[in-house]
């Protein structure tokens, strides 16, 4: 069984397995069984979900911490807002990489679909700032 040690500090904000946590105190803690989390600047709000790529994250975000009943919901809302993603954009590397997230997301590695989703909003921005 493998040990992961997380040092979180004051005020921090971690949802585990679907339950938000935020931290009075600097602290240390070990999670000895698998567990969904996500913490610190990891987590989007629903109000930063403001455009294509954010919107897919987050619901990736969902399919992984949300509860239960939230996260098949929110699967079958990424798998549309991928293939809607895809159908618009010009990058054969950006369609490569949603289905590929897409892909980890329907084996429950969202967490691994989460940094490929991190990508695609990276490129959203570059993208969006050079049309400026």
């Amino acid at each position: 069984m493998s040990v992961l040690v997380l040092e979180l500090r004051q005020g921090d904000v971690m949802v585990l397995n679907g339950a938000p946590i935020r931290f009075r105190t600097k602290s240390r803690i070990e999670l000895t069984a698998k567990a969904r989390f996500m913490f610190g600047k990891q987590i989007l709000r629903p109000e930063d979900a403001n455009s294509p790529a954010t919107r897919i994250y987050f619901a990736l975000q969902t399919a992984y911490i949300g509860t239960e009943d939230e996260r098949n919901v929110a699967l079958l809302r990424a798998q549309d807002l991928i293939e809607a993603f895809k159908g618009v954009t010009t990058s054969a590397l950006a369609r490569e990489i949603l289905d590929k997230a897409l892909a980890f997301a329907k084996a429950d590695d969202c967490y691994e679909a989460l940094k490929l989703a991190r990508r695609i909003m990276r490129h959203e921005a570059a993208v969006l700032h050079a049309n400026q």
